[in-house]
């Protein structure tokens, strides 16, 4: 800079000082001495050519320059502040802590997480999975994806991917035995379940699915029933029945013709995949550039046909 600015320390002693009204508490709060605090302001005073401070009553008060200065002071540490934060979030360590569902995490993350790998390749991702709530703060979690309404306060929550529910199968499984040509075919085969589809209501299960489909005469009380929705999903790609699927889900298997839907009627969720994020994290370079690259990821699939719309 052109202009000659006066000593960091004395503007420091200021601001401290027309905060406390105090020489005494400014040196407390700064771990120096009353005397070096005065001697900061009196050279700050000189390199002013004016009065910063008057004594009232025993308190510090402000003289009509001091008050003119004290916003712009206040205004540069606070940037300080802020470019050392951001100096030091970018300087983190490289790992970077991302919650997500169990089910999410094997049949969406982990089939793609390689592209972010590539891209990113200083950034180290930990995935810890859970279907709870979960304090981001407290638990040291960064960034996450959630399956549900969208309902998560205190976060900042952008949709991921709309859900449908539609039947998924080996292919396999149709080479052998009984035909599945057409949904009532269904009552023929196994059909799989996942009791985390029984969190709410409003995500469709087989028996909604089917009254979707106008089929009846299928008993949507049998087959295996499973925990979580790979579970079910694995279950299918070895050709054990037929699950009902998520389509964010499946789109890894189908792409990969471990899976195929014998059957186009799809239903859809009310449930949906959200990025969610303490507002501040997004201050960090690594949270910003997984949020975005979740994104583009999605987007890019939607773009080449593996799975449906966002919204």
């Amino acid at each position: 800079m052109a202009q000659r600015l006066p000593p960091l320390n004395s503007l420091r002693a200021f601001e401290a000082s027309a905060r406390h009204r105090s020489f005494s508490r400014a040196a407390e709060e700064l771990h120096v001495t009353p005397a070096a605090i005065s001697h900061q302001i009196k050279g700050l005073e000189a390199f002013l050519s004016a009065t910063l401070f008057r004594r009232a009553r025993r308190t510090l008060m402000l003289t009509e320059a001091g008050q003119t200065l004290l916003p712009g002071v206040r205004r540069g540490f606070v940037a300080f502040n802020d470019a050392m934060e951001e100096f030091g979030l970018f300087d983190e360590a490289g790992h970077l802590t991302v919650a997500v569902t169990a089910s999410f995490a094997a049949k969406w993350l982990v089939p793609h997480i390689e592209q972010f790998n590539n891209a990113y390749p200083e950034i180290d991702i930990r995935i810890t999975t859970s279907n709870d709530i979960l304090d981001y703060d407290r638990d040291g979690i960064e960034i996450g994806v959630r399956f549900g309404r969208g309902d998560y306060p205190g976060l900042v929550t952008e949709l991921l991917m709309a859900q449908e529910m539609v039947p998924v199968c080996s292919p396999a499984l149709l080479e052998r035995g009984q035909p599945l040509r057409k949904p009532e075919d269904l009552r023929h085969f196994t059909l799989l379940h996942s009791d985390a589809l029984l969190v709410n209501e409003a995500v469709p299960d087989w028996a909604m699915w089917l009254k979707a489909a106008g089929v009846d005469g299928v008993d949507t009380a049998r087959g295996l029933r499973f925990d979580f929705a790979e579970s079910a999903q694995n279950a299918a790609v070895e050709g054990v029945g037929v699950a009902l699927g998520r389509t964010a889900l499946i789109a890894d298997d189908i792409a990969r013709g471990r899976l195929v839907r014998p059957f186009e009627v799809s239903l859809p969720s009310d449930f949906k995949y959200f990025v969610v994020y303490p507002e501040k994290n997004m201050k960090r370079p690594k949270v910003k550039a997984f949020r975005d690259w979740l994104h583009a990821e999605v987007q890019r699939q939607e773009k080449d046909g593996e799975r449906p719309r966002r919204s």
